[in-house]
């Protein structure tokens, strides 16, 4: 099946991801997968065997799901938070409903020969905007560091999840490497872990001070040194 995702110029690096998490794939098993770069739009252009549509589609809600919502969050939180604990706040919230948020996402999202991932965000997931926005009225603009602790440590009580930590690339439980992060706009172990709602770390090797600082602030009880 030839598809045609695209995306405005100003997120090629959500059309990007997309093709380094679904191209590879689809050319092992005889397809294919190409790049194009307009003035006003990126797009990718996918010749997809069959049996790889779930992986399509299952992308294109991430990318709505942590890549138009943390844009969207980064619009309307207003708190008095350090950029770090900010971006932090941002990808717990995105964490927190990940799951209920993607039920909802792929279950507006049919197969297509064309899919324009701003146009589908714009006008078929108003409701989902609505809920997000609700959402936010119960973080009032006080909105302190310890009071992102108290929520993180509630978040990573209630997960049971694994990650693994190495240098600072993170891994799931499958021992796949994490790679979400990108959709935020700045790759790094931090937002890797926070995003992925994990219960425990486990540290395999030594890591840096900053993120020693940051698992023990959020992680104190979760995290395994091997």
């Amino acid at each position: 099946m030839d598809i045609t995702v695209s995306d405005t110029i100003g997120h090629g690096a959500f059309i990007t991801y997309l093709y380094n998490a679904v191209a590879g794939e689809a050319m092992r098993l005889g397809g294919g997968g190409e790049l194009m770069f307009g003035e006003t739009r990126t797009a990718l252009f996918l010749r997809l065997p069959e049996g790889l549509m779930p992986l399509l589609l299952s992308k294109i809600a991430e990318i709505v799901g942590v890549g138009y919502k943390y844009a969207f969050l980064q619009e309307k939180v207003r708190v008095c938070l350090p950029r770090r604990e900010k971006r932090l706040l941002l990808c717990a919230l995105i964490a927190a409903d990940e799951e209920g948020d993607g039920r909802y996402i792929r279950a507006r999202l049919a197969p297509a020969g064309e899919l324009c991932i701003d146009g589908f965000y714009n006008f078929r997931l108003g409701a989902l905007r609505e809920k997000w926005t609700r959402i936010l009225e119960y973080i009032p603009c006080t909105f302190s560091p310890e009071d992102l602790k108290k929520f993180c440590e509630f978040l990573v009580g209630e997960s049971r999840r694994k990650v693994y930590l190495k240098d600072n690339a993170v891994f799931g439980e499958n021992f796949l490497r994490l790679k979400r992060s990108r959709l935020t706009g700045q790759e790094d172990a931090e937002t890797e872990i926070m995003l992925s709602d994990a219960g425990f770390v486990y540290c395999l090797g030594g890591i840096s001070p900053q993120l020693t600082d940051f698992l023990r602030k959020y992680y104190a009880d979760r995290t395994v040194f091997s």
